[in-house]
């Protein structure tokens, strides 16, 4: 189940990425300061990233399961939602403070990254 589920949220990530990344691009560029732009950009790009990590973690999940593979998609996951929505709400709120919450999504991506990594070699 976990691999079917992180391959279709992977799926959709990178569809919503560009998605995301066309509406910056038309639908934000005359709306926004150009340096909160790249703020939501940034968020885009990350957010592609693990999109395709997403699909690397369900391929790995293919070989075999392993809790620290299953904790990889999941990591990845929450790690989008923080950082990348974090991003998202700060360029188009402008409030400062949600940028506290945007680490919180890097550790995330990190821990994932470090999940996958050893759940592959274990597995």
């Amino acid at each position: 189940m976990s691999m079917k589920l992180f391959f279709t949220i992977g799926a959709l990530f990178a569809g919503l990425g560009v998605g995301l990344g066309a509406f910056a691009a038309h639908g934000l560029k005359a709306r926004l300061a150009p340096e909160m732009l790249k703020v939501f950009e940034v968020g885009v790009r990350y957010q592609m990233y693990h999109a395709f990590a997403l699909l690397m973690t369900a391929w790995a999940l293919s070989r075999g399961t392993s809790a620290l593979l299953i904790s990889s998609g999941w990591l990845f996951i929450i790690g989008t939602v923080l950082f990348s929505g974090s991003l998202y709400a700060l360029a188009t709120s402008g409030i400062k403070t949600l940028g506290i919450i945007t680490p919180f999504g890097g550790i995330a991506f990190i821990a994932g990254w470090l999940c996958l990594a050893i759940g592959f070699w274990k597995n």
